[in-house]
């Protein structure tokens, strides 16, 4: 598709775009390409003010509100409490053979993501089942009317169970984000009940999804490159290029969507006015135009822009985090096992791309 039709129209009139430079474009260019899907749907699938789906200058409000607990100094202060975090998890696994899902790769960060909201991370497997049940949700045709109901039932058990926490910190807030977003003002005026609820649901998804599926997946493509993982056993000072370059080649998030606001010309096709664009992120990252033998696993490449988080304004705004959790954990098993081979996997069949369970045989 990149080389033959690198801009695609499908049966349901939905444009794919392929090519790294053309998904980088209709990211970077909010103007032309909105994340706002009311131009299609008549609502939003996620609700009122879900941060991924609007446009500055209402998405410069929100992100502005919650990026206080993501600057880099937030997060390097984190970095003592994701390791204690990961030494427990790791202290409790039930011996050698494992699920690393399970043990490591799904609780590190949603202990993580529930301890900065303020909401109990003993609720962990509630959170499993709401993110499991969204993600499966098969969407062939994403300009559906029908899909706002079907994300709102997906969504209902979890926004109810946030809403709790919400009206709660009204009257006793405490230190955590959510009492936060719940007391912030925006032009004088505090955010409605809804875009609080929605804002921390696609927190509480996004900062564990990500994370947990990178974990895992840098997990299985070192496995797959055996010279790779004898190189960052020997030298830890690369698990972050391991962990960059699993997301250029196994990217967890595949496709972002986009609106067009007006008729817009991308490699020589004519996208019109209020039309579907599914920007693929997964093929952008295995571009041969811009990733030399991108199917292999390489620690020596410059990752020069790979766009497993996105880019433009709504570039993922807990990237570091991720990261950091990634490295944590990547770090921590090296050092507890001599030797990690999967022995049994299961993939996401749907909107991520990765393992969601991963049995491992380890030896300390």
């Amino acid at each position: 598709m990149r080389d033959e039709h690198p801009v695609w129209r499908d049966s349901y009139g939905m444009y794919h775009v392929f090519r790294y430079d053309d998904v980088r474009a209709v990211l970077a260019d909010h103007e032309r390409f909105s994340s706002d899907r009311t131009r299609l749907m008549g609502q939003q699938p996620f609700g009122q003010g879900g941060i991924t789906m609007i446009d500055p200058p209402e998405h410069r409000h929100q992100r502005r509100l919650i990026t206080a607990a993501f600057t880099p100094a937030s997060i390097a202060a984190l970095e003592p409490r994701i390791a204690a975090i990961a030494d427990e998890l790791l202290d409790a696994l039930p011996d050698p053979d494992f699920d690393l899902v399970e043990h490591l790769a799904y609780p590190l960060p949603v202990i993580v993501i529930a301890e900065l909201l303020g909401i109990p991370p003993g609720d962990r497997d509630l959170f499993r089942t709401w993110s499991d049940r969204l993600m499966s949700l098969q969407v062939p045709d994403f300009t559906d009317p029908s899909l706002a109901r079907r994300v709102a039932e997906a969504m209902a058990e979890m926004n109810a169970y946030l809403r709790e926490h919400c009206a709660e910190r009204r009257t006793r807030p405490r230190d955590d984000l959510l009492s936060r977003l719940v007391h912030a003002e925006v032009d004088g005026e505090r955010l409605e009940e809804e875009q609080v609820v929605n804002t921390a649901s696609l927190l509480l998804l996004a900062g564990h999804v990500t994370s947990t599926v990178l974990i895992g997946n840098t997990v299985l493509c070192l496995a797959e490159a055996p010279e790779a993982e004898r190189r960052v056993r020997a030298d830890t000072s690369l698990v972050p290029k391991a962990l960059e370059e699993s997301m250029r080649l196994r990217s967890p998030f595949m496709q972002a969507g986009r609106v067009t606001t007006q008729d817009v010309e991308l490699a020589g096709e004519t996208i019109p006015a209020n039309r579907f664009v599914m920007a693929w992120l997964l093929s952008a990252n295995h571009d041969e135009r811009q990733f030399t033998d991108p199917e292999l696993f390489d620690l020596d490449r410059r990752l020069t822009g790979q766009l497993a988080f996105g880019h433009g304004v709504h570039f993922c705004l807990g990237a570091q985090l991720g990261r950091l959790e990634g490295r944590i954990a990547l770090e921590r098993l090296l050092g507890r096992f001599t030797e990690l081979r999967p022995a049994k996997l299961a993939f996401y069949e749907s909107q991520i791309f990765g393992v969601r369970e991963m049995h491992m045989r380890g030896s300390s």
